[in-house]
């Protein structure tokens, strides 16, 4: 949750964010952001899921995955141009904690100890999504007999 994201940071490092955060409720459908729009806030999830899809021409977009309690929800906001790389809805009912992205950027600019700690963050979420996905691809097309299917 919240508490993952500030582990690593000093009490008053804390207490800049959780200054800024925002406990939001979102009913089921949300439209909550939009691949190929502005990034401009994040969320971390303290109950429900959302799912995050993809555009695909001429169908459906694709959901490649769905974020539950304590993950964060967007990554986008903190690398240039700032615009989402999928879209997301909420499943059901979600409870989460928002952020204003343009603040906190703000808050990392002006302090290194404090961006350090959310740069690290995003990172080991942006890696450990990779990591899931590769083992997805490989469950869907890996050769059969690899030992990746439990």
């Amino acid at each position: 949750m919240i508490e993952n994201m500030l582990d690593e940071l000093p009490p008053d490092r804390r207490r800049q964010l959780t200054d800024i955060a925002v406990e939001v409720s979102l009913p089921r459908a949300t439209r909550l952001f939009e691949e190929g729009r502005r990034a401009d806030r994040f969320w971390i999830i303290r109950s429900g899921q959302v799912v995050l899809d993809q555009r695909v021409p001429g169908r459906r977009a694709a959901v490649v995955e769905t974020l539950g309690r304590g993950e964060l929800l967007g990554w986008s906001w903190l690398f240039p141009p700032y615009l989402w790389h999928l879209g997301a809805e909420t499943v059901g009912p979600v409870e989460a904690v928002e952020f204003d992205a343009r603040a906190i950027r703000e808050l990392c600019e002006s302090d290194p100890v404090l961006g350090r700690a959310m740069y690290r963050y995003v990172a080991k979420t942006v890696a450990d999504r990779l990591h899931g996905t590769r083992t997805r691809l490989l469950d869907l097309y890996g050769p059969q007999g690899s030992g990746l299917d439990p």
